[in-house]
């Protein structure tokens, strides 16, 4: 199933102690700002919520998991205020996943660009399949994933960030991805990663709820100062929007579209 919506689509589903979130966009599960707001509220909400011990991060369709931002929206930036909030959307959403008392579980069954890798970061643990490729490109059109690179550094490194970051236009394969720790398994196929999802919810929601909010804890101590990083690597993101070299390179890539 797939959204033909333009604001895109976001449902939430609860059964067994497991809430599974599935975000979907026309335009290859990309983000508009719209839904970056009702994802980043929705991890809010489950995290309080005690029926929930553990969330489960999807995206719709069986080809793309997340083209990352909505590129419409970038091109319409027209000044700085708009440009630090076009950004903050990411940055809302990885402080959510960031600070959410319960783990969250990735399945990424497609390729990943820009914010989706990020979003695939901020997981605690990511089932993939050999089709999840991922790639950050946006220095190919002025801008950096300046939002997205603590969550990507703390999965990966600086030597991986820089890896990905500087050759845009590669993809790096999803056993890449995996030696990295970017992805903890990788399958097949999608119903092969599902049977073993499947399996590994079913057991993880059946322990202690306390323990595994402690864990949570403990993955992300060293991170309290992010809501105050993001927001800055958000308004320095705006600014490159802003910057001629990205206008230029922006109209280039609109024109090719």
């Amino acid at each position: 199933m797939s959204t033909n919506r333009e604001n895109g689509s976001l449902y939430t589903s609860i059964s067994n102690n497991v809430a599974r979130v599935e975000f979907g966009h026309p335009a290859s599960n990309s983000f508009v700002s719209e839904l970056l707001s009702r994802l980043s509220t929705e991890i809010t909400k489950l995290s309080d919520n005690a029926e929930v011990s553990l969330i489960v991060l999807q995206s719709e369709g069986d080809r793309a998991f997340c083209a990352g931002a909505s590129f419409d929206e970038l091109v319409a930036i027209a000044d700085l205020e708009e440009g630090k909030e076009f950004f903050s959307g990411f940055a809302r959403v990885i402080n959510a996943m960031r600070t959410c008392k319960k783990p969250i579980i990735g399945r990424v069954q497609g390729k990943a660009v820009g914010g989706g890798v990020g979003l695939i970061a901020a997981c605690d643990y990511v089932f993939a399949t050999e089709a999840a490729a991922v790639r950050l490109s946006e220095i190919t059109i002025g801008i950096a994933p300046l939002v997205i690179a603590p969550a990507v550094e703390r999965k990966i490194g600086k030597g991986g960030l820089a890896e990905l970051s500087l050759s845009p236009t590669e993809w790096k394969n999803a056993y890449w991805a995996k030696e990295k720790s970017l992805f903890s398994r990788v399958f097949d196929s999608i119903a092969d990663m599902d049977k073993e999802l499947d399996h590994f919810i079913h057991q993880l929601a059946g322990y202690n709820p306390e323990a595994l909010q402690a864990l949570k804890k403990i993955f992300w101590e060293g991170t309290g100062h992010w809501d105050v990083l993001l927001s800055e690597r958000a308004e320095e993101s705006g600014r490159l929007a802003l910057s001629p070299e990205t206008k230029k390179a922006l109209d280039k890539f609109k024109n090719k579209k």
